[in-house]
């Protein structure tokens, strides 16, 4: 399997029966591989960018994402995913799990990502490999549920702006325990510092800086 991290939220994927997978397509060019599935975490601009579903979509592509965006997935003939309910799609199994807000607010009582507008972070397993993206969260309990999972890769928001900041993250990283964390929705925020502050929390997870490389695994 290999990982290529595209910009911001914006991850590929690339199984070993080559399968091309897309997690919250953002800003992509028209010269991307076409998708054979694509998962959007929820419907902001910067996670479900039509522009960039309809570039990298062919008439077999398969997009999915939470119900509670279902008026979205219309557009495009999606199919909405219930939090917790495995859904399994050429050898690939998708669960979706909570991603909101606790802290971080719009206004005095709303936050950013309101916990019931049921958006989601991604739980996908193919070739043997477990890889969660939390697409745009906060550390929140639910997170602790996933240490569980036994995830290889783990995709941490971590730009603080509207989701976590790098002690956040890195927390959250210890929750889940994954082998190797995937920092992103930075927010040009320079990267170098995370994976000094998440050795001193945890220095069995392995931090892997996407943005000149892939990640084979």
């Amino acid at each position: 399997m290999k990982i290529s991290w595209l910009k911001h939220a914006a991850f590929k994927i690339e199984t070993e029966d080559k399968k091309i997978i897309y997690l919250d397509p953002y800003q992509l060019s028209k010269e991307e591989e076409k998708a054979d599935i694509i998962i959007c975490s929820h419907e902001h601009g910067d996670h479900f960018d039509e522009d960039s579903i309809s570039k990298i979509s062919k008439e077999s592509t398969v997009l999915l994402g939470p119900k509670s965006i279902s008026s979205k997935l219309e557009k495009f003939d999606g199919k909405g995913l219930s939090l917790y309910e495995p859904y399994e799609i050429e050898n690939v199994t998708i669960e979706l799990f909570p991603a909101y807000n606790i802290k971080r607010m719009r206004s005095k009582n709303q936050p950013f990502h309101p916990k019931e507008r049921n958006w989601a972070g991604i739980l996908l397993e193919a070739d043997g490999k477990k890889i969660y993206h939390a697409g745009d969260s906060e550390r929140i309990p639910e997170m602790k549920k996933l240490a569980l999972k036994e995830i290889d890769v783990a995709m941490l928001p971590c730009g603080g702006t509207y989701t976590m900041d790098f002690e956040e993250s890195t927390d959250a990283a210890v929750d889940i325990n994954p082998r190797i964390v995937i920092p992103m929705h930075n927010w040009d925020v320079e990267l170098d510092e995370y994976e000094k502050i998440l050795h001193k929390k945890n220095s069995n997870i392995s931090v892997e800086i996407l943005t000149n490389k892939d990640l084979n695994i």
